[in-house]
C-alpha cells in the first residue's frame, strides 16, 4: 500500500471507535476536536444514525457543512441530523462544547472535510467553500435561532421527499430555526408552490435572484411582494416575462406593482432583463425606482424606443456602469445620437459593451464613435450580428485603437463580402481580411480581433465554411476567420 492510499491514524481511530457505537457516543464529551470530522464521516458513510444525532448536539464547530458530504439528498442522514438539532433546541442552556449555529445543506464545505480528515475521497475540487468566519460571532449568542442553508432552485413541482420533510420540520420550528438561501433560481414550478416555500425562507438572506421561465406579467406582479422583502439582493435576473404595459391599463398597473419594489433593493448592483417586453415604452418607470448605482445592466432582446434610450441616458444610477449589454435590442430610433449620449454617460467606468444584433448600421456607428473612443476602461466590445461596411469598420478600428485595456473585440463580417442572401463570397472575404490586416498593421500596436459571420452563442469568432449547408445548425461546420488558419486577425508585434 502506498503512502497516498494508507489510512491516516485519525481515520483508523474513528473507525475503531465506531465498532462500539454506545461507547463512541459516551466518549464524545472527551473526544479531541480534530477527531470529530473523521468520526462524523465514518458515521455518515456507515449510516450510524444514533452517532450522527449525538454528534450534532456536541458539534464543536460553528458550521456543519453536511451538504458537502451528500452527492444526493439522503433522508436517513437528514432525519438523524435534524433529530440532533431537536435535542439541541430542547436544551435551555447549550453544551459548553457545542458551537453549532449553522447547518449547511448546500454543495459546499468540501474543503472543511478535506482539511480535517486529510482525505480527498469525500471532496470535490470544483465546489465552492463556505467560510466559517462569517458566523463565528454568533457563538456568543446561544439564544439566536439556528440557521439552515439550502439551495433554492425551483425546477418542476415539488416531489422531493427530502425538501418536503425539511420544509415541514422548519415550519414547525419557525421561532428557533431560520431557513436561509443566498441564491433563488426559478426555472419552472407553479407560483403557488413557490409562494409556499418562500413563506418559510428568510427572504433577507437572498442575495441573487434568477427568474428564467415563461411568466405573464400578472404572475410576476404576484411574486413582487416577496421580491420587495429580499432587501439584500445584489443581482437580479428576469427572463421571458410577457406583457405589453403600454397597451393595457391593467398591464401598466402590474408594471407599477413590480417596479415599485425596486425602491426596497438598496444593495442591487447587477440587473439583467432578458426579453422584457413588459418594459417597452415605459422603462422610465423602473429606472426611477432604482435606489443605488448599478455595476452591470443588461436589457436584451427587446425593443428600445427613443423615449427608453433618453430615460436610460439620464438615469443617475447608471453613470458608474462597468458592464452594459443591449444585445438583441432592435434600436429603431431615428436619432442616432441617443446611443452616443448614453455611452458618454458611462464612458468613465465602462469595461464591457455588447451591442450585438442591434440592427446597427453605418450611420448609427458613425454617431457613437466619438463617445466610444472615450471609453478608456473598455476591455470587451462586441458588434456581432450588425450590418456594417468596410469603410465604417476602418473608422471603428482606428477609434478603438486608442483604448489601452481593450483585449476582446468581436465584429461582423463586412457587408461587402456578403451576397444578398447573407452568403459569404470567399474571394471578397479574403480581400476584406487583407484590408483589415493592413489597417491593424498601420495602427502600429499588437491587436487581435474576431470576425463573426453570424451571432452564434456556442461558437464565437466563426464563419460558415465554403461547403456549409444552410439548413444545418448555425453552430456546426465552422472555421475560424481568416479561412487559411485557426487564428483570428492579428497584427504581430
Amino acid at each position: 500500500m502506498s503512502l497516498q492510499t494508507r489510512p491516516r491514524l485519525l481515520n483508523l481511530a474513528a473507525g475503531s471507535l465506531l465498532r462500539d457505537e454506545a461507547s463512541a457516543i459516551t466518549a464524545l464529551e472527551y473526544l479531541p476536536i480534530e477527531l470529530f470530522p473523521p468520526l462524523f464521516m465514518e458515521a455518515f458513510c456507515g449510516s450510524r444514525s444514533e452517532t450522527l444525532k449525538a454528534m450534532v448536539y456536541a458539534w464543536p464547530f460553528v458550521r456543519l457543512p453536511l451538504g458537502g458530504l451528500m452527492q444526493k439528498p439522503h433522508m436517513g442522514t437528514l432525519q438523524a441530523v435534524l433529530d440532533g438539532l431537536d435535542i439541541l433546541l430542547a436544551q435551555k442552556k447549550h453544551s459548553k462544547r457545542c458551537k453549532l449555529r449553522v447547518l449547511d445543506l448546500r454543495n459546499t464545505g468540501q474543503y472543511f472535510w478535506k482539511m480535517w480528515s486529510g482525505s480527498s475521497v469525500h471532496v470535490s475540487s470544483s465546489s465552492s467553500v463556505t467560510p466559517v468566519a462569517e458566523v463565528r460571532s454568533r457563538t456568543e449568542q446561544p439564544l439566536v435561532p439556528l440557521e439552515v442553508f439550502i439551495e433554492l432552485h425551483f425546477k418542476e413541482s415539488i416531489t422531493d421527499d427530502f425538501l418536503i420533510y425539511l420544509m415541514r420540520w422548519v415550519e414547525q420550528r419557525k421561532a428557533s430555526i431560520h431557513l436561509c438561501s443566498n441564491k433563488l433560481k426559478i426555472n419552472s414550478m407553479s407560483l403557488e408552490n413557490i409562494v409556499q416555500v418562500l413563506g418559510i425562507v428568510q427572504l433577507d438572506c437572498i442575495q441573487e435572484v434568477e427568474v428564467n421561465c415563461i411568466w405573464h406579467l400578472s404572475t410576476l406582479a404576484m411574486f413582487a411582494p416577496f421580491l420587495g422583502q429580499m432587501s439584500n439582493i445584489q443581482r437580479l435576473h428576469l427572463s421571458h416575462i410577457h406583457g405589453l404595459a403600454f397597451e393595457e391599463e391593467e398591464e401598466y398597473y402590474h408594471v407599477v406593482q413590480i417596479t415599485s419594489k425596486f425602491r426596497k433593493l438598496y444593495h442591487l448592483r447587477d440587473l439583467y432583463l432578458e426579453t422584457p417586453s413588459f418594459l417597452e415604452g415605459c422603462l422610465n418607470q423602473m429606472l426611477r425606482c432604482l435606489m443605488t448605482p448599478l455595476d452591470n445592466l443588461a436589457i436584451t432582446h427587446s425593443l428600445l424606443t427613443d423615449s427608453d434610450l433618453t430615460h436610460l441616458s439620464h438615469c443617475p444610477n447608471i453613470s458608474q456602469l462597468k458592464g452594459l449589454d443591449l444585445s438583441g435590442d432592435l434600436l429603431t430610433y431615428s436619432n442616432a445620437e441617443l446611443l452616443s449620449v448614453l455611452l458618454e454617460k458611462v464612458a468613465g467606468t465602462l469595461e464591457t459593451l455588447d451591442l450585438s444584433m442591434c440592427g446597427i448600421r453605418d450611420f448609427h456607428l458613425e454617431a457613437i464613435l466619438p463617445a466610444l473612443s472615450h471609453c478608456f476602461q473598455l476591455k470587451s466590445f462586441s458588434m456581432r450580428g450588425n450590418l456594417l461596411s468596410m469603410a465604417i469598420m476602418d473608422k471603428m478600428l482606428r477609434h478603438t485603437s486608442a483604448l489601452p485595456s481593450l483585449n476582446k473585440e468581436l465584429y461582423p463580417v463586412p457587408q461587402e463580402s456578403l451576397r444578398s442572401r447573407g452568403i459569404r463570397q470567399p474571394q471578397r472575404l479574403a480581400q476584406c481580411r487583407a484590408e483589415l490586416f493592413e489597417i491593424l498593421k498601420d495602427l502600429g500596436r499588437p491587436r487581435t480581433i474576431w470576425i463573426s459571420f453570424i451571432s452564434c452563442p456556442q461558437c464565437e469568432g466563426c464563419l460558415k465554411d465554403d461547403d456549409d449547408d444552410d439548413d444545418g445548425p448555425a453552430h456546426q461546420n465552422k472555421i475560424k476567420f481568416p479561412p487559411q488558419s485557426v487564428s483570428p486577425i492579428r497584427k504581430l508585434p
